[in-house]
């Protein structure tokens, strides 16, 4: 009886053990091949992105690299199955300048291109893009004061719209020169212009290869207020953005 008992012990032990790494091995398939979900830490995608969002990226839009795999393990140069971005995409993207910070903007320029912001006003390859005043938005100003900030939808050459936000006439990175995207390689900007370190800043991020592409950012599966907790469950009814879940990224 003693015996007997143990064995089914042992063997509901070894049942439990074989379906908790099945599911592992599942999960990093997907996480590797599929969808990773990512969240939203910083301001510098407003309004297309908000502090508290929580996205999945598909992995196989740009095809694969070693930052597809988790710990990027150097195991191969390049990408297999590529397929380049399309302008406007919103990319998570490993920081150049480190390889393991992950970053998500929005694929502005294309290998080639000539990217220069006058005024303000982003211009490719020497041509403005078109812009649309929109209503203002009210932003809080870091004193707990809600100001007026202008907003815009601009589209792209490629027809692809968005809006954009502009804090300050004249911010640090308004003017610029002329940034000459090498081949292989693209120009990232975040969609709030003046709150963002992006391309623009070659110190910090520059020019980002394709091969530090993690995926293309696809849809908000859940979202809290800023400075709410995901994992507060008796919160969601009040901190949920219940109006942007499973809502898609333009």
């Amino acid at each position: 009886m003693t015996a007997t008992s143990d064995s089914k012990k042992d063997g509901g032990f070894l049942e439990t053990v074989r379906v908790i790494v099945h599911a592992l091995l599942i999960a990093l398939v997907i996480r590797t091949f599929l969808f990773q979900p990512f969240n939203i830490p910083s301001g510098s995608m407003k309004d297309t992105l908000l502090i508290g969002d929580y996205l999945f990226v598909s992995k196989y839009s740009y095809g694969y690299s070693r930052f597809s795999i988790p710990f990027s393990p150097n195991l191969f140069s390049g990408r297999i199955f590529g397929s380049e971005p399309t302008r406007g995409d919103v990319v998570v993207f490993k920081l150049p300048r480190d390889n393991e910070t992950d970053y998500i903007k929005r694929v502005i320029g294309m290998p080639g291109d000539k990217i220069q912001m006058i005024g303000g006003l982003l211009h490719i390859n020497g041509t403005p893009v078109q812009r649309e005043r929109l209503p203002d938005v009210s932003e809080d100003d870091g004193t707990g004061r809600k100001v007026p900030v202008k907003r815009w939808r601009e589209t792209l050459p490629n027809g692809v719209s968005f809006e954009t936000l502009d804090l300050v006439d004249n911010g640090f990175y308004d003017n610029t020169p002329v940034y000459d995207v090498p081949p292989g390689h693209y120009f990232m900007m975040g969609d709030n212009r003046d709150n963002s370190a992006d391309s623009r800043v070659l110190s910090q991020v520059g020019y980002v290869p394709f091969e530090n592409l993690i995926g293309k950012a696809q849809v908000i599966f859940f979202s809290v207020d800023e400075g709410a907790s995901a994992w507060q469950v008796w919160t969601w009814p009040w901190t949920v953005r219940w109006d942007r879940l499973f809502s898609r990224v333009h």
